[in-house]
């Protein structure tokens, strides 16, 4: 009898350090930039606009052409196919403007040249004469100037809004602005194209979405998607800034490699990224609300005024997830929610993690710290007092019901854990007896949606192939920019087949491998691609069952996987001579999978459906100190407990969760957008705009999983999601300081402060409350 020796499973559910760690701290890693490029490559630069809004009465290229090392100019004329990259396919995105500019910095035109140096050199020779046209920087000028849309808007209603308002025994109306957001990639938009024979080009870009990538490439150069492969080894960092703004720079690339027959790549300098690609939406969210003694919210009434930029991009999406994440946490008995996608002269702004959901989420919490204000209470009881609940009180604005309910536990987990309310109470007692520093505490609830909401994106493909040797080789849709994806993938893999992960080779996301891939976003990456490798696996797994029952005698039944192999009856076998066995009797050791998320659905029309499949959680406390006098503030102290279902890779997951909050502390306080009186963006390098540094990370510092929670729903190892939802936790550093900020006026007015809170909102918030305080 040959039993199984002792081989350890593979690591799911196990921390295991991300596969290009090492390569990372040792700078071994490639990216584009990296690559060698092929013989007589080409660099090409784009000529960007300097005029928010105006006609283009003409363009002289003369100099331009004549540079040292110009090979050519591309302008719309050159462009085979359709000069759009508009990934909402309304034909509003022109890759090169024709006849007029909508922001300061619409690329013009690209140079082609020997060199980047000289590309980019020479895109500052041509003389453009404009005839400048009125602009609208932001939302309220938008609004003001009659609040064109780039998109059709989207109203969510359930209840009798009026009525409920009316009947209201306190009301409070207001508003709130919350600042866009930088991406702030460590590797910036690059794509290289090589040309073919015949009609195909390959593309290597940093992109999210490498089947988007592939379609437009595909409509500039007027060919088939099959003549286009993309290719995605990593980027470096992408927080959905390359999910569509990698788009025109793969066009570009595309169209001088195919009009040269030359390898071309282009790679804009950080200022010239910063102000020629889209950001997160600056939202306006203007709020009536009713409610009750205790706090308990009757009825909401709120249009989200975003700032969309010049074309459509993802703003109609990303303004609907905004409505989508109203109500955060918290269930309101009657509800009308309505989004303004609105047309501005400034780039056109894009997906950002979270994806609208932050605005959403803020909104909400500001007016949760309204009523509490008002009442004189904690807005931590005012939030428990609102929270979903479980079989009653728990239909979203969507009709949606929240089946998973898990925040009552979450917060008062984190409420016990954190020691939140005897720090409260001291909190209170030291800002009595200090005059210039006060302190401020909040805890923060977080409810996230997790699907994309265009419920056709919710699909993934995965090819397996096992070789001879019993070494297997993975590829699947999923791209990876140092979240943590392939590694989870892998593992996913190796669990299946009971093998360790050196057995696995991760393979570059390519078009020509898996066909039709969805974006990596909407935190859907392992949930999608996971599944579907686990979907290979099993049909690859099945075919040799079938065998191994054959060839030792056994019924299918007795087959069972161990680690290291399989157990047929009472025959151990290695999995390397079970796969050589396999492969002399010709069954076939490769596979397609595939997944589409189930339950789904969604009308837009009607703003009624079931768009995500769960909801993942989670809670923070933080507190900070506040010097009143300059505004001038610390985040002392942090404390998370969020929710990942199983986790497939904590050391992953725990490593998101902190990311995720600096990243969202950086967005709620520190990273703030300038447009000068010119229409031009003045906080376009890291000397202008501030993004948080290691010296920013709180110095008390804890981050926990929630380790009872399983997934209820039938996802890869019953996980969830956790790409975006912990960038909402950090709204309790915004929270915090509101709270210091009241305390200059004994906690009686609303601070009220708009995002980012930067030391200079602070102090003017300290300010206008003593004045109010004063009367």
């Amino acid at each position: 009898m040959n039993k199984h020796p002792t081989i350890s499973r593979s690591t799911l559910h196990e921390a295991t350090r991300h596969d290009s760690g090492p390569k990372h701290v040792s700078g071994s890693a490639e990216y584009i930039d990296d690559m060698i490029e092929p013989a007589g490559t080409m660099h090409a630069y784009l000529a960007l606009s300097t005029k928010p809004h105006a006609d283009i009465v003409g363009i002289d290229y003369a100099a331009v052409k004549a540079a040292p090392g110009v090979i050519g100019v591309l302008t719309a004329a050159d462009i085979p196919g359709e000069n759009d990259v508009s990934p909402s396919h309304k034909h509003d995105e022109p890759i090169f403007a024709i006849g007029k500019v909508h922001f300061w910095g619409q690329p013009l035109f690209a140079v082609i040249a020997e060199t980047r140096d000289q590309a980019r050199r020479a895109a500052h020779l041509a003389k453009v004469e404009y005839c400048d046209l009125p602009f609208a920087l932001d939302v309220r000028a938008a609004q003001a100037a009659g609040g064109q849309l780039v998109t059709e808007p989207l109203k969510l209603e359930r209840g009798d809004v009026a009525g409920g308002l009316e009947n209201s025994p306190r009301r409070v109306k207001g508003s709130i602005a919350i600042g866009g957001q930088d991406h702030f990639y460590l590797e910036g938009q690059i794509a290289m194209a090589v040309p073919g024979e015949d009609e195909d080009v390959t593309v290597f870009s940093s992109t999210q979405h490498p089947s988007e990538v592939q379609l437009m490439v595909a409509h500039v150069l007027n060919i088939q998607q099959h003549a286009v492969t993309v290719n995605v080894r990593r980027m470096g960092g992408g927080f959905g800034g390359k999910e569509t703004q990698g788009n025109l720079f793969a066009a570009v690339a595309a169209i001088a490699a195919k009009k040269w027959n030359r390898a071309c790549k282009i790679r804009p300098d950080r200022d010239d990224d910063m102000t020629a690609t889209g950001k997160r939406h600056d939202f306006v969210v203007d709020y009536d609300v009713g409610y009750d003694e205790t706090g308990k919210i009757q009825a909401v009434d709120a249009v989200y005024g975003a700032r969309a930029g010049f074309s459509s991009d993802l703003s109609g999406p990303v303004t609907d997830r905004a409505l989508f994440h109203a109500d955060n946490a918290y269930w309101y008995p009657a509800v009308r929610v309505r989004s303004e996608p609105l047309y501005t002269n400034t780039v056109s702004n894009t997906a950002f993690r979270g994806f609208g959901g932050p605005q959403g989420m803020m909104a909400a919490e500001r007016w949760i710290e309204d009523i509490a204000y008002d009442l004189g209470c904690d807005p931590l009881d005012i939030r428990k007092a609102n929270f979903y609940g479980t079989d009653t009180n728990n239909v979203t604005p969507y009709h949606q019901a929240v089946e998973d309910n898990v925040i009552h536990r979450v917060v008062e987990e984190l409420e016990q854990s954190a020691d939140y309310q005897a720090r409260r109470k001291a909190i209170l007692a030291y800002n009595a007896g200090s005059a210039v520093l006060k302190k401020g505490i909040a805890l923060t609830p977080v409810k996230f949606g997790i699907s994309f909401t265009a419920t056709w994106y919710n699909q993934a493909g995965a090819l397996v192939h096992v070789y001879k040797d019993g070494s297997i080789h993975l590829s699947h849709g999923g791209t990876e920019m140092g979240q943590g994806l392939y590694i989870k993938v892998a593992q996913v893999l190796a669990d299946a087949f009971c093998v360790g992960l050196d057995a696995i080779k991760i393979m570059a996301t390519s078009t020509g491998k898996v066909p039709n891939t969805s974006a990596t976003a909407a935190s859907s990456g392992s949930d999608l691609n996971g599944m579907a490798a686990w979907d290979a696996a099993r049909q690859i797994k099945a075919r040799l069952v079938t065998h191994a029952a054959k060839l030792y005698q056994c019924d299918e039944a007795a087959v069972e996987w161990v680690p290291g192999g399989i157990q047929a009856g009472e025959q151990f076998v290695e999995f390397g001579e079970l796969i050589a066995s396999a492969y002399m009797n010709r069954v076939q050791l490769s596979a397609a999978g595939f997944y589409q998320t189930p339950k789904i659905h969604w009308d837009r029309a009607t703003g009624r459906g079931h768009p995500f499949y769960y909801f993942a959680y989670g809670a923070s406390v933080s507190e900070v100190t506040v010097d009143t006098l300059t505004g001038e503030y610390t985040v002392d102290r942090v404390d998370i407990l969020h929710d990942v279902g199983r986790s497939l890779n904590p050391a992953i997951d725990i490593g998101q969760v902190e990311g995720g909050f600096i990243q969202g502390m950086g967005w709620l306080t520190t990273e703030e957008l300038v447009w000068d009186d010119k229409g031009q963006l003045r906080t376009k390098a890291p000397s202008t705009y501030k993004i948080p540094l290691a010296s920013d990370v709180p110095p008390v510092f804890n981050v926990r999983l929630a380790e009872w929670s399983v997934n209820k729903e039938p996802t890869i190892g019953r996980s969830k999601a956790v790409g975006e939802p912990p960038l909402m936790l950090a709204m309790s550093v915004v929270e915090a300081l509101s709270m210091a900020v009241a305390s200059v006026a004994d906690y009686r007015i609303a601070p009220r402060l708009d995002t980012p809170v930067t030391p200079e909102r602070v102090l003017m918030g300290c300010e206008r409350l003593k004045r109010e305080a004063r009367g």
